[in-house]
This record gives C-alpha cells, structure tokens and sequence, in this order.
C-alpha cells in the first residue's frame, strides 16, 4: 500500500489545516467573533468559476453563520493562503467579487502568509476599487494573518491543536524543535479519543512536513507518548471502513454503484491504483476516470 497520508503540497496541507480544525481557527484568531453554522463551498465556487480552478487549489471557501448586527447572518467567507509574501489586494477584491455574485451575501475576505521570512514592514490590507464625484475613495478590506508574527513559546502554551500545529510555521527562534515536536505528539495522544482519523492524519502529515528534527528524533518522541503507531492503525482503518461503506452502498445503489463509491473514497485517501482495482474489482482505467472526475472536489 503507498502512504495513505500522501504528500501534499504546502498550500493543500494549510487548506487541510483550517477544514480539519475550522471551529479552532476562527477560535484562535477571531476570539471575539461569534460563529454558528458553516459548510465548505470550495466546490461549487469552482464548478461556477472552472477557469479560476488552478489559480485558487490553496484557497478555501465556507458559507457560515456570523454574528452580525446583533444576530447571525450567513456570509460568505474567502480565505487566501499565500506561502511567500506579494501583493494580492487586487486578487482578493475580485475573488470577493465573484463571491458575491454567486450567492448574493456579504463576503468575509482573509489573507493567510506562512512564509518563513520575518517582515520589516506589512502588506496591504484594503483595495481601492471605486470613488464617488466628491473623490471619496471606496476601498474593500479584508484581514491579513501573518503565521510567522506569532511566538512558537506562545502557541504551545495554547489549549488547542491547531495552535500547537502552528507552531511548527511561526516565530521559533526562543523554541527547541524537539520540544515543540514532543507537545504536538502528547497533545495529540492526549486528545486521541476525540480526534477523527482525518485530524490524527493531518498531524502525522504536518509534523512529518515541517519538523526540524531528524526522522530518528521523531519516532523516538512518537514512541515515548504513545503515539508510535496512530498513523498505521489510522490508515488501516480508513482502508477498511472506505470498502465496508462502499460494500454497505452497493447493497442499496447496485454493485457496480458500489464498487465505484469505495474507489472513489480509496482515491480521495491516496491509497494506490493497484491496491484499489484490486479492492474494488474496477480496472485501473476506469478508476483514473473516476479521479479525473472528481479532480474539481480534491482541488
């Protein structure tokens, strides 16, 4: 079987960070926010906007509940990811604008930058799209997060995991690497019974990812918390309970419907071509089609 945590490129794995730990995120920087509701519309802003698909595979898009004007409203938030540090203010206006027109909501933009370089100065966080005949200028703003602007030592002392995972990306010049890949892994064993396999997955992925210690460093700490073999066990689990759904929906959609969900689900995992026509009966053609086809969901 191919490792079932597949290598991801940085933008996916911060994408995979905010939908595996949304509630978290919106927790650690906007404490003063209420939310509710959200769902993920990365899908269907694409589907609308096919020739905007390979410029935004970073990017996120959620409908959610907000409180605003003493109640919560639905808006439409639009989170950019930048993994090095250029102007985007232009960018981030018109990906709002085409938020807006395709659901008519308020629109909630944010820029993310986790590259590793410690700024002297910050990016602009307005565009100026309009002005009336008094010249008054109107200009659209959004939120910029700088990963790196915050103190490793301080996200570790954070009561959650995405802030602990963050650490690994921002200010660790006062932090010992080692230490900081130890609480990632407690925290996480710690937190074992209320994590699913997508979260346990994401931080075994992350870790390997951005630790700056060695492979032997790692497994030494992973063993000594308990936490040697999650990622196996997880993964097992995955691959089985991925063919037992898709054998439970081939009961109610017919075989060949069936067949087709497990490979669908085995793909989305990473699992290998091979390992999958063999799990699933399917040719490895046919299951390339089914990837193709779901290339827009996996962006």
């Amino acid at each position: 079987m191919s490792n079932l945590s597949n290598p991801k490129s940085h933008d996916a794995l911060f994408k995979w960070l905010v939908t595996a730990f949304t509630q978290e995120f919106f927790a650690h920087y906007f404490p003063e926010i209420r939310i509710g509701k959200y769902r993920f519309a990365d899908k269907e802003f694409i589907s609308r906007y096919e020739a905007l698909k390979e410029s935004l595979k970073g990017d996120l898009f959620l409908m959610m509940e907000v409180e605003m004007d003493d109640g919560l409203q639905e808006v439409f938030i639009q989170i950019e990811h930048k993994s090095r540090r250029e102007e985007v203010a232009e960018r981030v206006h018109e990906y709002a604008c085409y938020a807006w027109l395709l659901k008519k909501k308020p629109v909630w933009s944010m820029v993310i930058y986790t590259d590793d370089a410690i700024w002297q100065k910050p990016v602009r966080d307005s565009f100026c799209y309009a002005f009336d005949s008094t010249h008054r200028k109107q200009y659209h703003y959004f939120d910029v997060i700088k990963v790196k602007a915050e103190k490793s030592r301080e996200l570790m002392h954070k009561n959650s995991l995405l802030c602990k995972l963050l650490a690994l990306k921002a200010d660790d010049r006062d932090a010992d690497p080692e230490q900081l890949v130890y609480e990632i892994y407690r925290a996480g064993a710690e937190r074992m019974e209320h994590l699913d396999n997508d979260q346990l997955l994401l931080l075994e992925q992350w870790v390997s990812f951005y630790k700056k210690v060695s492979d032997q460093q790692a497994e030494k700490i992973k063993k000594e918390v308990n936490m040697e073999s999650v990622a196996t066990t997880i993964s097992e689990h995955i691959f089985h309970q991925g063919i037992i759904k898709g054998m439970e929906e081939g009961r109610a959609e017919g075989r060949a419907e069936g067949r087709k969900k497990t490979a669908l689900n085995l793909v989305r995992m990473g699992v290998d071509i091979k390992i999958i026509s063999q799990a699933t009966g399917l040719s490895e053609e046919e299951i390339k089609q089914i990837s193709s086809a779901d290339a827009i969901s996996l962006s």
